[in-house]
């Protein structure tokens, strides 16, 4: 089992522009069948949801699809898939959700890993219902979570644990399931920002042990919104403000206002997209590329199991090209992305040498990497990480090719004079 990256870059029209992206950690690039997706659902004929016309069951469609992707793609029941604008938006809704049963002398616990995103809604959210904060860190040597910190944070009054399962600029992978099994065993929810995880490797909610977790679909080739995926019984239990008319049912009583079709049926073709990556298998033939019809008689789930772990084989071949090709520059340059356990992201300095003008000079050699400290404002004052550091993300649009043009760009920007 394989996948022909030549075949896949194919379906990236922005690709043919002359650049090698490795900005995939802040979203990727689209593939045709997306964008085919979004215009189609728009172009319709499309209304408000119902069953009498065409129009208004397109947009039936447009949800259910969506939601049947989703449950695919992260393991949980259809009606355990929520959608919201972006991951932070969710995260903020369901900070509130939760904190209505929050009473004082209750306690949360946060991550000094996570993305601010999974950090500053549930920080306001204890702040206005008079609940403590308690911190995981960071173990400076291995930038891995300090599991002992951890521990000695939980007490019978914890009521949730927000964590990510892997970090936007680190790559950082903690034990999640360790994690969740131990804030159950004193009663806490588990909120899981899974925005980096899931670009990268297949999601099995029950299996991390998560109530809630967070996604965005245009983090993995999709659209720019978020989704949300939970127990259906968790969600049963919490009761949003909402609009009287509006349903009480789950998934629904989460979203609020018209939902926008034409982006969930973007979403939908990019679970199907990356479902097609390897459409080899028993009796197949790997590495043929994206193909259109999925093969009778395996389910999407299957597909996505298969694809993903091809990618995850793609990925890591060429992040050890990279990482080799960086220890060839030398001590010019620090590697901070440490951890045993991570995604292909690498967050690195140069030394002596500013990361901005790094990014600059990467671009225009038509190579895309930023600079920054990418809303990690925990982990960037936790490590005492310079800001900006220069963040490198692999895609699976990637190839060898793109690595090597970094690193060509990288000395050349390095042998520069100061």
């Amino acid at each position: 089992m394989a996948i022909d990256v030549a075949a896949l870059r194919a379906h990236f029209p922005s690709l043919t522009q002359g650049f090698a992206f490795f900005d995939g950690p802040g979203g990727t690039q689209t593939p045709v069948p997306v964008a085919e997706a979004i215009a189609r659902t728009m172009t319709g004929p499309l209304s408000n949801r119902g069953a009498v016309s065409a129009s208004e069951r397109n947009a039936e469609r447009a949800v259910a699809e969506f939601r049947a992707a989703y449950a695919d793609l992260l393991g949980v029941p259809a009606s355990g898939v929520v959608h919201g604008r972006s991951a932070t938006q969710l995260t903020y809704d369901f900070s509130r959700h939760l904190a209505k049963d929050w009473r004082a002398g209750d306690e949360i616990v946060l991550s000094r890993l996570d993305h601010d995103a999974n950090v500053r809604p549930w920080l306001q959210a204890a702040e206005r219902a008079g609940v403590a904060v308690r911190w995981i860190g960071i173990d400076d040597a291995t930038t891995e979570l300090d599991l002992d910190s951890y521990e000695r944070a939980l007490s019978p009054r914890t009521r949730l644990v927000a964590v990510t399962a892997a970090s936007n600029v680190l790559g950082t992978r903690p034990p999640l399931r360790r994690i969740a099994d131990l804030a159950h065993e004193v009663g806490a929810l588990v909120h899981v920002d899974g925005v980096h995880y899931a670009a990268h490797h297949l999601v099995d909610v029950p299996a991390l042990g998560a109530d809630l977790f967070v996604c965005s679909p245009y983090k993995f080739l999709g659209p720019h919104c978020g989704v949300l995926a939970g127990s259906p019984d968790v969600l049963e239990t919490l009761a949003p403000d909402k609009l009287l008319p509006s349903t009480d049912t789950v998934p629904e009583r989460f979203e609020f206002g018209t939902l926008p079709y034409e982006v969930l049926a973007g979403a939908t073709a990019a679970v199907d997209f990356l479902a097609a990556m390897d459409p080899g298998g028993e009796g197949g033939e790997g590495g043929a590329g994206v193909r259109d019809a999925a093969r009778p008689g395996v389910s999407r789930r299957e597909r996505l199991r298969r694809s993903l772990g091809s990618l995850h084989a793609h990925e890591n071949a060429l992040r050890a090209r990279m990482e080799e090709g960086l220890r060839a520059l030398g001590d010019a340059v620090t590697v901070h992305s440490k951890a045993a356990d991570r995604t292909p992201t690498v967050l690195m300095t140069l030394e002596g040498r500013d990361a901005l003008e790094a990014q600059a000079h990467l671009a225009a050699r038509g190579v895309v990497a930023p600079a920054g400290s990418f809303y990690a404002y925990e982990v960037f004052a936790a490590l005492k990480l310079p800001d900006p550091s220069l963040r490198v993300g692999l895609a699976p649009y990637n190839d060898a090719e793109d690595v090597d043009r970094l690193i060509d760009a990288l000395s050349s920007f390095l042998a520069t004079a100061v």
